[in-house]
């Protein structure tokens, strides 16, 4: 068990530290591939559909099935399943649209706000920035919690669903570091600010692991479970899917996504 639960830490800081990279990118690459991006975040909401609907769903119903009965666990874990959508929803409605991190920033970006550095303008970039990374950290607490619930259960899956958040942290670290860079003109600044606003993603799987995990019985890992297929589906619909299509080329966004299922497939097949 403990051997998991650093596992599961560690992936929940991978996946969250992401965002210093997408910093990193903006800083040092002079323009964003914008296919790439399109198929990378095809494929992360592919793998977080696939992992939660077939396997996470599936999970979840089968501990409350069998801890509350075929029909009582059924409508338990359908939910949940909706419980965890209606969460993050919420966190979403309650993030200023203007600071929502679900506008994905290209290295473009970067030149566009280069335009006007007064320092009226520096200090509404700045407070930009600090608001986006504050936005990105209330976003990410609840992915911490998913990821680490997931690796918890299942390494496997777990490590899947670290990868795919990982990927879309990438252009959220861009979001932060972008006005931070060109307010301050201190990389190191933006820099820290990005990488920071990734670290809610491991404080979310610790307060999982210091609050729930105490209590974990059958049914309460069967809600858990089924919040986080909500949670997953969600970010992927409402998020990922959108950012894709923005910078889609020819269907490259759904060939992604496709992908994403089918390497997620094979992969539970696999490593059964």
């Amino acid at each position: 068990m403990e051997g998991n639960v650093l596992f599961a830490l560690g992936l929940t800081l991978f996946a969250g530290l992401a965002t210093g990279v997408g910093a990193l990118i903006a800083f040092f690459t002079s323009r964003t591939n914008k296919k790439f991006l399109s198929v990378a975040l095809g494929f992360s909401a592919g793998v977080m559909i696939y992992v939660s609907l077939v396997e996470i769903f599936f999970k979840a119903k089968q501990s409350l099935t069998t801890a509350l009965g075929e029909s009582q666990g059924y409508w338990m874990t359908i939910l949940g399943f909706f419980g965890g959508m209606i969460f993050i929803a919420l966190i979403d409605k309650f993030i200023p649209k203007g600071k929502n991190p679900h506008e994905v920033k290209t290295v473009e970006d970067v030149n566009a706000v280069k335009v006007d550095t007064r320092i009226e303008e520096s200090e509404k970039l700045m407070k930009m920035g600090v608001f986006t990374a504050l936005a990105i950290a209330i976003h990410n607490f609840p992915e911490g919690i998913a990821t680490f619930m997931s690796a918890i259960q299942d390494p496997n899956v777990g490590t899947a669903i670290a990868i795919a958040v990982a990927i879309h942290n990438i252009p959220e670290g861009i979001a932060v570091a972008v006005p931070i860079y060109f307010a301050t003109g201190i990389r190191k600044k933006a820099f820290k600010l990005s990488f920071f606003s990734g670290l809610a993603e491991p404080v979310g799987a610790i307060v999982a692991y210091l609050i729930l995990t105490p209590f974990l019985t059958d049914v309460m890992f069967g809600v858990i479970f089924a919040a986080v297929a909500g949670i997953m589906v969600f970010i992927s619909l409402d998020e990922l899917l959108p950012a894709a299509k923005k910078y889609d080329e020819t269907h490259l966004s759904i060939y992604g996504l496709v992908a994403g299922m089918a390497v997620m497939a094979v992969s539970l097949v696999l490593l059964v």
